[in-house]
């Protein structure tokens, strides 16, 4: 899963990526593949691919952050709640410790921003 920088002068498109990384991740043992396509100053743009089952065991909250479901569907979930996110919908990241799990074969774009205090 190593980022990989792109030229801010460029466009990533977003469909051949995303299938990329999908077959990536079912061709990998932990299910999962990422590439970070923007980083400028505390904005981040990463896609993951996620195979069905596969998991992003739970971590702290960046700043801010969504999640916009490109294929599959994904959970995010926290103590005390879950949210269920679609193909073509957006959901923000609760501002708590959280987890992603795909309930199918899934690819997200996670934007974050970070080092804000």
């Amino acid at each position: 899963m190593a980022p990989s920088s792109h030229d801010p002068d460029t466009t990533v498109a977003l469909p051949d990526l995303a299938e990329r990384l999908l077959s990536e991740a079912l061709n990998s043992a932990h299910g999962r593949a990422a590439e970070l396509v923007v980083h400028d100053g505390p904005l981040r743009q990463t896609v993951l691919a996620l195979t069905a089952d596969s998991a992003l065991a739970d971590h702290n909250p960046p700043h801010a952050a969504t999640l916009q479901v490109l294929t599959g569907r994904v959970r995010i979930t926290w103590d005390g709640g879950e949210r269920t996110v679609d193909q073509g919908q957006v959901g923000q990241i609760p501002k708590s410790r959280h987890g992603v799990t795909a309930d199918e074969d899934s690819v997200f774009l996670l934007t974050t921003v970070t080092g804000v205090s």
